[in-house]
């Protein structure tokens, strides 16, 4: 279970915000923010990964689509219809919500980042396999855990199997100009109906052509549609577009041009938004009184103010470049967001074994709680569906990423992602489990060692290239600790087998 160390939240403080919880409803388990009096919360835009249905959620609401007529989705990429759309996809709803986590879609918006034949897929090179990289059309596209696939799965793809087929990606591009996929889907080619995005590189528009990384586009100026007020003298070096035609060879012969997916976050006429998106800028103070500093995400500058809440333990030197984080506010002007309210929508904590002791939106792998909310997406590692409802017990592997939280004497895992294996697990493997947290506790001589509320016994484990004692005394000293542990359950309690250190 290695993997390259992330830039991502660790420190994890007492007194997270109390954890609300309700009833499962479709693919999504159970669970609101800030449950409250059912008052509405916001009216605008919300944009995020699908978590599930039966409605639609995202970011963590329940919206209704009923009055929507024919649930539809407005789209030029064949998902027409809220059947057509699968969790881990980037929807944008304009709607109402409320503070009973619920909500009443108005419109439902959905546009694929690409869309097209993939050149090379390359597992983790540090051997980790903690993400696969894709490259479709010359651009970058990271699939990690929390990616749901379709069409493939995410081992076959970490075995180094190539794609043949084309895919569709749903994802947020990140500062370095490279994407982090919500969703890729193995789709039939088709080189008449291929989408691509990024960066400009050339543009000779005596020619009538400019270049997005390995790929030439070609546009008839009298035909090609333009979206979003574009015309020929935005195509600049530099400008971040959308084009959508017919591939040939590495020319794409466009039909039309707009700007990037970052458009998905623009302002409607409501001022409310609740978006997640990944860090583009880190947060930089200012020091300006009742406004101490800014980041930016989704192309928007979000600004922190004396009042904005900070979830999950989050602090503001964390809000880093690269970070998955959803922010709830209220635009101050086209382009600069005020924060009400910001959650970690990044997994630092995870748990794999088989399930025991489901109960109230609540399960159990190798001793670890594991929590579930509206926004845990469920999925089966060949695609088909499951819910918490219907989670498998006892006998086949389900593997959880999520946000590890404290609350009072209790620790647990929030999770983000629950994913069953697509046949049962081997007897001999029922018992063993793997987890990755903090540490919480170690004895001073090998005995034991606590994470995510368990207790492991550590007496005969093997300590891979690190020293115990020098945990131990980094432990003691205050340090922020991240361990993995392969261990597992005996009659007389955890055994850990291997330990390493993240």
């Amino acid at each position: 279970m290695k993997r390259q160390l992330r830039n991502r939240v660790f420190k994890l403080a007492a007194g997270t915000v109390a954890f609300g919880v309700i009833s499962a409803c479709g693919g999504a388990g159970g669970g609101g923010l800030d449950v409250a009096d059912g008052g509405i919360r916001g009216t605008g835009s919300s944009v995020g990964p699908v978590s599930g249905f039966g409605s639609v959620f995202v970011n963590g609401v329940e919206f209704n689509t009923d009055d929507i007529p024919n649930r539809e989705v407005e789209s030029n990429d064949g998902i027409t219809a809220e059947s057509l759309l699968s969790e881990g996809m980037i929807l944008r709803v304009e709607g109402e919500w409320r503070d009973d986590g619920t909500g009443t879609a108005e419109k439902l918006s959905y546009d694929d980042t690409l869309r097209g034949p993939v050149g090379q897929v390359t597992a983790d090179p540090s051997g980790a396999g903690e993400f696969v990289t894709l490259s479709v059309m010359g651009q970058s596209v990271r699939v990690d855990r929390q990616t749901v696939v379709r069409g493939t799965t995410y081992a076959t793809l970490l075995g180094g199997s190539q794609i043949t087929g084309h895919v569709r990606v749903s994802a947020w591009r990140q500062a370095d100009g490279s994407y982090r996929a919500g969703y890729v889907g193995v789709i039939n080619p088709d080189l008449t109906d291929i989408e691509l995005e990024g960066s400009v590189l050339t543009v000779d528009t005596n020619l009538n052509e400019f270049t997005i990384g390995t790929i030439t586009v070609q546009y008839d100026e009298n035909n090609v549609s333009f979206g979003s007020g574009l015309t020929e003298t935005d195509l600049q070096i530099g400008a971040a577009l959308e084009v959508e035609g017919e591939l040939n060879g590495t020319t794409l012969v466009a039909t039309t041009i707009d700007r990037d997916d970052a458009r998905r976050f623009s302002r409607n006429s409501a001022d409310d938004i609740e978006f997640t998106a990944v860090i583009d800028a880190s947060y930089t103070p200012s020091g300006a009184g009742s406004r101490p500093g800014e980041f930016t995400m989704g192309g928007l500058t979000v600004r922190v103010t004396d009042a904005t809440e900070l979830d999950d333990s989050i602090t503001l030197d964390e809000l880093t470049e690269g970070l998955l984080i959803q922010v709830e506010g209220q635009f101050l002007s086209d382009t600069v967001v005020e924060a009400e309210e910001i959650e970690l929508r990044d997994g630092n904590a995870k748990v794999k074994g088989v399930v025991s002791t489901p109960a109230d939106n609540v399960f159990f792998i190798g001793g670890v709680e594991v929590r579930v909310s509206s926004t845990t997406v469920f999925t089966v590692e060949d695609g088909s569906g499951v819910s918490f409802q219907t989670l498998p017990i006892g006998s086949t592997t389900v593997e959880v990423e999520g946000i590890e939280k404290e609350q009072g004497a209790d620790v647990f895992i929030d999770a983000l992602r629950v994913e069953v294996d697509d046949e049962p697990a081997e007897l001999e493997d029922r018992n063993a489990f793997e987890l990755e947290g903090q540490l919480r506790g170690i004895t001073q001589n090998p005995g034991t060692v606590t994470l995510l509320g368990v207790q492991i016994n550590d007496t005969s484990a093997d300590y891979d290239d690190v020293s115990r004692g020098d945990i131990v005394d980094d432990f003691f000293n205050g340090a922020t600790i991240i361990l993995e542990v392969d261990y597992r359950g005996t009659a007389s309690g955890f055994i850990a087998d291997e330990i390493e250190l993240e």
